[in-house]
Formats: structure tokens, C-alpha cells, sequence
């Protein structure tokens, strides 16, 4: 069996990113796909774990995003955001929620749309 990023991680690797800490104080901060934007580039000296952050979300990238790219769990990247908030570093937005009343559009039309944006 092969084992991924995750899997293989040394424990003793993740207390040393997080700090210590095993979850973040508010668990309604983040959820797995609140995008995150950087509001600034890495500072000198800064933990190369935020940094990468940093570095990967001039433009916005979920939660979940951000930790597969970076090859570690949901649980660890959400400590490490909130240290960046706590900095002044991103800035967090949550998705938009769809009321129920809401009127999609037609999964066809949807279709064409796609269709013409793989044209372009």
C-alpha cells in the first residue's frame, strides 16, 4: 500500500508547526472551503510553513486547497491560518450560502457556458 503526505508526516514535525497546539480556539474561523487571500507578502524570518501560505493564496484557494497543497491535514493548516489572521496576514471569506429559494440555472445552460469558456 503507499502511503501519502499525510500518512507518512512525523508527529513530532506537526507539534513543532503548530506550536504545540492541537486545534485552533474558534472551530467556527475556518471550515474547509472558506477561501483564504493573502493580504501581504512573507516577512524575514517567518515560519517557511506560513510562508508558503502566504506565497499560494494571491489569488483565493480553500482551506482544503491549502492543505493538499501543502501536504498536511485540515486540522494543522487551520492553526497555521489562524496565526496568519491573528498577524493581520489573509483575510478569510466564506462562501456564499444558496437559500433554498433561490433560483439556479439550468444544468444545460450551465453546460453551453462551459462549453464556451473551453473554446476561448
Amino acid at each position: 500500500m503507499i502511503r501519502g503526505a499525510v500518512d507518512s508526516e512525523d508527529p513530532d514535525r506537526l507539534y513543532t508547526v503548530t506550536g504545540g497546539r492541537s486545534r485552533v480556539v474558534d472551530e467556527n474561523v475556518f471550515d474547509m472551503v472558506t477561501l483564504i487571500v493573502s493580504e501581504s507578502e512573507p516577512s524575514p524570518g517567518m515560519q517557511s510553513e506560513h510562508a508558503k501560505i502566504l506565497r499560494m493564496c494571491h489569488r483565493p484557494l480553500a482551506v482544503v486547497e491549502i492543505a493538499s497543497y501543502l501536504g498536511l491535514p485540515v486540522s494543522v493548516v487551520k492553526i497555521l491560518l489562524c496565526d496568519l489572521l491573528d498577524m493581520g496576514k489573509i483575510t478569510a471569506r466564506h462562501p456564499q450560502v444558496v437559500r433554498a429559494d433561490t433560483r439556479l440555472p439550468e444544468p444545460e445552460m450551465l453546460k453551453k457556458v462551459l462549453v464556451a469558456l473551453q473554446n476561448l
